[in-house]
């Protein structure tokens, strides 16, 4: 209390001071409409001010959830939308609500992502518990990402398309010619896309996609653009350097892809080889 009674005696002079400035200051904007109206609206901006900044800071926090709430309505985008392609496809009508989308989009996040090796893998936090399957195609919402090798209860290991031993079909996009999608182990924004007929009409900046030739990826995923291309006059083929639509050292969250109907194919292709 005394440290108190010392600080006041010590500073008088300048609390008087702060004293009658804020009773002067009071009076004037009572006594003055057009100071009255100042300082209401100043008293304003700067309240708005600290809403604004509390807003932005709570929305900041949210964003994590708000992320969670865009995957899982991509994923039902991407599975209502499979469905629907099918069902457009047909020439007689089915009923939608007993008819199955050839692929099932599953959402998962990125554990782990290597990229500056020979062979890179990725870890996905989803396992066997979450219907994650060897061999499902892993992509985001720019482009393909690779393949699922191995799976665990909780975890998934996925073959990068920036590795050695992937090899993925995929073609141009304004035409029916395509090849290989491998790696050549040097750029992980570009991969190559080998094995392209010289028939093929190439031009800078084309766009490759998947072809849909397999069970693990649709057709029309986006892969790149052409970045250069050679042709091997020997064996005449194209070896097209592709840029990936993806940042392939900066992977977040992805979809895993699950083909309803890989087993038929499967079986039709068995039966097919063994006649």
């Amino acid at each position: 209390m005394q440290q108190i009674i010392n600080f006041l005696i010590r500073n008088k002079n300048s609390l008087l001071y702060l004293l009658l400035l804020f009773l002067s200051l009071f009076f004037t904007v009572q006594s003055h409409t057009y100071h009255k109206s100042k300082f209401i609206t100043s008293t304003n901006f700067f309240i708005g001010g600290l809403y604004n900044w509390q807003q932005g800071v709570t929305q900041y926090f949210d964003l994590k959830s708000e992320n969670e709430k865009l995957l899982e309505e991509n994923k039902k985008l991407r599975n209502r939308i499979s469905s629907l392609q099918v069902q457009d496809s047909l020439t007689s009508y089915i009923d939608s609500t007993s008819f199955a989308t050839p692929y099932l989009y599953i959402k998962a996040n990125v554990y782990r992502n290597d990229y500056s090796k020979l062979d890179n893998y990725i870890l996905l936090n989803k396992g066997s518990k979450d219907s994650i399957q060897p061999d499902m195609g892993v992509i985001t919402d720019k482009g393909i990402v690779g393949i699922v090798e191995s799976v665990s209860n909780n975890y998934s290991s996925v073959i990068s398309i920036l590795n050695s031993n992937s090899s993925i079909n995929a073609g141009l996009k304004k035409s029916n010619q395509y090849g290989s999608l491998v790696w050549n182990g040097k750029n992980p924004n570009v991969v190559q896309l080998e094995t392209v007929p010289r028939q093929a009409l190439l031009k800078i900046g084309d766009t490759i996609i998947t072809n849909g030739r397999s069970t693990i990826f649709p057709k029309g995923i986006g892969i790149g653009t052409i970045l250069d291309y050679k042709l091997d006059r020997s064996q005449n083929y194209y070896t097209i350097d592709v840029k990936l639509f993806n940042d392939m050292t900066d992977l977040g969250y992805v979809y895993t892809i699950q083909s309803n109907r890989k087993e038929e194919i499967q079986e039709l292709v068995k039966t097919q080889n063994e006649q």
